[in-house]
């Protein structure tokens, strides 16, 4: 089923967290972070938005680091119930698409209920001061991807972020699988 996250709430503080990555290291929040801004996305492996829309992702978060926005992605999800989002699979996974940025396992979920991350993929744009300032989708893409020449609503909006320190007022939300939960 999917699910949309609430809208931008500017201005909220990106709490901390130090995770491990696929790479071997542990990064935290400040490890992460750029001069211009920081862009966390929660993604997974198995999820078909997330799929539909990696390379795209990539594309994207490259871009954005030569702009000066520090990105890291965070898989949250379950990895009993879901072994595909399992450790292991993470690594294969930001080797296959030639990740430019740090996969990070949050296998408490403690980072993912912090940020009050939805759903997958879900996308956090902070500015220089980890701020909030955009909270809304990668493109028009849903389960299938967009067309090719779709407007590049999460680079533009961070691109805005990492030039004005504000993000875009206007905002849709990105829509995708929900965070798989451990049961309680």
């Amino acid at each position: 089923m999917a699910v949309s996250p609430p809208v931008c709430d500017f201005g909220w503080k990106a709490p901390d967290f130090t995770l491990p990555g696929t790479d071997g290291r542990d990064w935290s929040l400040g490890q992460v972070a750029g001069p211009k801004g920081t862009l966390i996305m929660f993604i997974c492996n198995h999820c078909p938005y997330v799929q539909s829309v990696i390379d795209r992702i990539v594309r994207d978060a490259a871009a954005l680091q030569a702009l000066g926005i520090g990105v890291a992605a965070i898989s949250a999800n379950d990895a009993v119930e879901y072994p595909q989002d399992g450790f292991a699979n993470m690594k294969a996974e930001a080797l296959k698409h030639g990740f430019p940025f740090p996969y990070l396992y949050d296998e408490s979920q403690a980072v993912a209920k912090a940020y009050g991350a939805a759903c997958t993929p879900d996308f956090f744009g902070f500015n220089a001061d980890l701020g909030l300032q955009y909270r809304g989708r990668l493109d028009s893409s849903g389960r299938q991807a967009a067309a090719p020449d779709a407007r590049r609503e999460l680079f533009e909006a961070m691109k805005q972020v990492a030039e004005t320190g504000n993000g875009p007022r206007e905002q849709t939300p990105s829509m995708g699988c929900s965070i798989k939960w451990k049961a309680a």
